[in-house]
């Protein structure tokens, strides 16, 4: 176990930004295995980028401790390891701000809903909250894939168990900490095990299947984004067994950070609006084309407040 080290970083971050908004969607579940929130701070083990002539891949695991008492710095501090060169620290960096949206300008939204009747409210108590994302193209992969017509708990369940067969961990002041596997990780394994883990047959297969075109070097964030266009990304993902246009609009919007992904077949989407404007039963999706249609370019952000209001 390598030894506590005191250093670390701060990130600035653009406005707005509430970090108790973000904490409040990241421990609405007991069940999260990727990380720990305690008295306003993260702990996550997270690996660096290592650059390699196949391209970048992850590399060392470092423990990582985020708070931000003001919401206007992000102060990181290495619990164990340290970025042994600055590619490294800066894969680091481009995790935490890719995590938090950072990078994201939230200006036009905050116009959008300071005038939207339906939005205003909701945006207005959830102000600051950004789109917590997966920035690991196989963890958001096969977090989509196991949370495919089950409820909430047992989709963390399923995520916990693969995590914990297949991903590596290390141990800090009494507490294990674990890392989503890699897609080398489950080389070698076969349907029946997984299974084992209460994944179905089709699940099993879909996240096979996913993590070898990622170990061939077939399927990568770098590649779907290198399309330059989010509707070209997920005509590659639904080619993968396992994959439809629900799982690959979620995987737009917390792993490739398309603004414009909408996955409207969600039900949880469907309850949320249902709840916000007091219907009677679900809208249909004609009914959700047409009310997001009011926020043309914003559908991801009004998705996900709106998931945070159900």
């Amino acid at each position: 176990m390598a030894a506590m080290s005191a250093s670390g970083f701060e990130l600035a971050v653009g406005q707005p930004f509430r970090f108790t908004r973000c904490l409040g969607y990241m421990t609405r579940s007991p069940l999260e295995s990727l990380y720990e929130v305690c008295e306003g701070k993260i702990i996550r083990l997270v690996a660096v980028a290592s650059e390699t002539e196949q391209g970048t891949t992850p590399g060392r695991s470092l423990l990582l401790e985020i708070s931000c008492p003001d919401d206007q710095v992000l102060q990181v501090r290495f619990l164990q390891g340290e970025p042994g060169s600055e590619s490294e620290l800066e894969s680091v960096k481009r995790y935490i701000r890719d995590w938090f949206d950072l990078d994201r300008d939230l200006g036009p939204w905050q116009k959008l809903t300071d005038g939207d009747p339906v939005l205003r409210v909701l945006a207005e108590r959830l102000y600051g909250l950004r789109i917590i994302g997966i920035p690991d193209l196989f963890e958001a992969l096969c977090w989509a894939i196991v949370g495919q017509q089950v409820n909430l708990a047992f989709a963390y369940k399923l995520k916990a168990r693969l995590t914990e067969a297949y991903g590596e961990s290390t141990l800090w002041e009494g507490r294990t900490y674990r890392r989503f596997p890699e897609p080398a990780a489950l080389a070698g394994v076969d349907v029946a095990e997984l299974q084992a883990l209460q994944l179905t047959r089709a699940k099993a297969a879909a996240v096979l299947e996913t993590a070898a075109l990622m170990r061939r070097g077939e399927l990568s964030r770098d590649k779907l984004l290198a399309l330059g266009d989010f509707d070209a990304a997920e005509r590659e993902l639904v080619r993968i067994r396992g994959i439809g246009p629900w799982t690959a609009h979620y995987v737009r919007m917390r792993c490739l950070r398309d603004p414009r992904a909408f996955p409207i077949g969600d039900a949880g989407l469907q309850n949320a609006v249902r709840k916000l404007l007091g219907m009677d039963r679900k809208p249909t999706p004609s009914e959700l084309q047409q009310l997001f249609a009011n926020w043309a370019g914003w559908e991801a952000y009004a998705t996900f407040y709106l998931w945070n209001n159900y």
